[in-house]
């Protein structure tokens, strides 16, 4: 309970509260609502009074007419106090997707790489909804139907008071039963929570993958996986809704076992003189209006039990702290020559995982190219990673012209680094979009000179919009070719001084690796590059290669010394030789 008033008070302070003159507005119309809701049964008494029983002509419009007002303030009020909580609705929504996409974008890359994409597309989507329906449709249902209790009670207290005595004692009988239920429903939304974000990462996987599962005949094995996953999910979701309903018939019996004892007892009262017909009726309806709001306060608790299962969730990716950041006096770096220096550098993914990098020094000479190369897994890519900082060393220093990047500002560091991977990344946005993404400030001439360099200019001008034309998510619509020029004509927008090569130039036909090896050439001209390639042909005029083994540096030199002095060098050079 402890912690749930922490994040009842943290949701308070950090997406409520700046709306709590909105809130305060709100609650002023739902008073209105409650005083019109209230008069509603209190003119029951003067209208069977005065014009059924003492039949005053002079009241027959104007008892009649306060009724019809009472029922306009009372609609209006309400769509006024539920506009404005609409607005602060939609208003937390935003400002908490904003603070958990701000934290995931800011977060290590090593926390997104341990969590599927679609479980945090469903804390963003899923789980703030029930946050959001916890701070503002519970607020304005609290204030509206505690109000409006407390006016219709106020209206049975003056019609009888002995009758509403007994009559309350139906709301702590629904509050003890709605407390039990609130206590199931919240561990059932965070199993429902947990097998949503499965569900969501299962369709992002398929549709991603989804010409594997033709190709290999996986459709019917697949329908049966989401047929399971969804089955799930909807169990837990008829859970849900099975323990919503379940208060409704539990307050259907208190009410009708309440009802059938106020007649008895009314009944009796009349016929002793105690209590009039008409007092009796403008109490009936006070009471039978009052079981709305007593029926939602009751399952309010859900709704909170909800939106704490949905805080309990969020919160903690809107908290994450990340391990890579600036330090405590940190400095722009300034980069001059640029050269990087590897010192002594060890690394590995986690304490229990075995190191990837073991004592690797290196040194890369300033505007020059220098390749790695070695066996899949031997720890090329982890070296590139650490260099613009996506991960941190264990121990260990990285420097650039005898500047550390540890004491250099994460947003310095990245602004002189381009990075030209194997898999390209691009956005389901125009050809223009996707160049000009490295620069904000890139003018159309800007990206076609960049497109013209890296010779995608050769096959926008064939699209039909050109650089208007809309690519497809990762760029589905262009050949791995015509990707890879994209990707280079971004990094040459960037004028950075440093730039990674990741495999850039693999699984490429000749002429289209003869293009892109020109716009490398050009992109990298006069800039300290490193590059990976399993193709020694690639690389082969580098001015410095370094032999990686097992997350060491077994050799390094130029091209004819390694063929010499490197027996692991020999042999891929030798491979590859047979294979061509």
């Amino acid at each position: 309970m402890t912690d749930d008033i922490k994040i009842l008070k943290r949701l308070y302070n950090d997406y409520t509260k700046k709306y709590l003159n909105k809130i305060i507005l709100s609650a002023f119309f739902t008073l209105l609502l409650a005083g019109s809701t209230s008069s509603v049964a209190y003119l029951l008494d003067p209208a069977i009074k005065e014009l059924f029983i003492n039949k005053k002509k002079d009241l027959i419009l104007i008892i009649p007419g306060l009724i019809v007002l009472a029922f306009v303030i009372k609609g209006a009020s309400l769509y006024i106090a539920k506009v404005i909580m609409i607005g602060v609705s939609t208003n937390v929504t935003k400002n908490i997707q904003e603070d958990t996409f701000n934290s995931i974008l800011n977060a290590d890359t090593k926390l997104i790489e341990n969590k599927h994409s679609g479980k945090f597309i469903s804390n963003i989507q899923n789980d703030v909804a029930m946050i959001t329906n916890l701070v503002s449709t519970v607020i304005l249902n609290l204030f509206k139907d505690t109000l409006t209790l407390i006016g219709l009670l106020s209206v049975m207290f003056y019609q009888n008071w002995k009758l509403s005595l007994f009559a309350i004692i139906m709301i702590p009988v629904a509050s003890f039963a709605a407390k039990s239920l609130g206590k199931r429903m919240g561990k059932i939304t965070l199993e429902q929570m947990k097998r949503a974000g499965i569900l969501s990462s299962y369709f992002m996987e398929i549709l991603k993958n989804h010409k594997l599962a033709k190709i290999f005949q996986k459709e019917e094995f697949e329908k049966n996986r989401a047929e399971n996953l969804i089955k799930k999910v909807t169990e837990t979701s008829r859970k849900i809704s099975v323990v919503f309903v379940r208060a409704s018939p539990i307050m259907e019996v208190l009410t009708g076992i309440m009802i059938a004892i106020l007649i008895y007892l009314s009944a009796n009262m009349i016929y002793k003189g105690e209590l009039e017909v008409s007092n009796f009726f403008s109490f009936l309806a006070a009471m039978m209006l009052a079981y709305q709001p007593v029926r939602s306060l009751a399952t309010l608790n859900i709704a909170i039990k909800q939106g704490l299962a949905g805080a309990k969730s969020v919160l903690p990716i809107i908290d994450y702290i990340p391990e890579v950041k600036d330090r405590d006096q940190a400095k722009k770096l300034i980069i001059e020559d640029g050269e990087i220096n590897y010192i002594d550098i060890n690394f590995s993914y986690s304490k229990t995982e075995k190191k990837i990098l073991n004592s690797i020094n290196l040194t890369i000479p300033a505007k020059k190219m220098t390749a790695l190369v070695g066996h899949s897994g031997a720890g090329k890519s982890t070296i590139f990673n650490l260099l613009p900082r996506f991960y941190d060393a264990d121990s260990g220093d990285i420097k650039i012209d005898n500047q550390s990047i540890y004491n250099s500002t994460i947003y310095s560091l990245r602004k002189n680094i381009s990075l030209v991977g194997q898999d390209t990344t691009l956005f389901d946005d125009t050809i223009f979009n996707n160049i000009a993404y490295a620069s904000k400030d890139a003018s159309i001439n800007d990206v076609k000179k960049a497109a013209e360099l890296s010779f995608s200019n050769e096959f926008i001008e064939k699209l039909p919009n050109n650089y208007n034309t809309i690519i497809g998510e990762n760029g589905v619509r262009l050949s791995g070719g015509e990707k890879q020029r994209l990707s280079i004509a971004r990094a040459i927008l960037k004028k950075s001084p440093i730039i990674l090569l990741d495999e850039a130039t693999s699984s490429l036909d000749a002429e289209t690796e003869s293009k892109i090896q020109k716009a490398i050439n050009i992109l990298t001209k006069g800039r300290t590059t490193i590059v990976i390639a399993h193709r020694l042909s690639t690389i082969m005029n580098s001015d410095k290669i370094y032999v990686i083994d097992d997350g060491r540096v077994l050799e390094h030199g130029k091209h004819d010394e390694l063929l010499k002095i490197s027996s692991t060098y020999k042999n891929f050079y030798e491979k590859q030789l047979k294979r061509s």
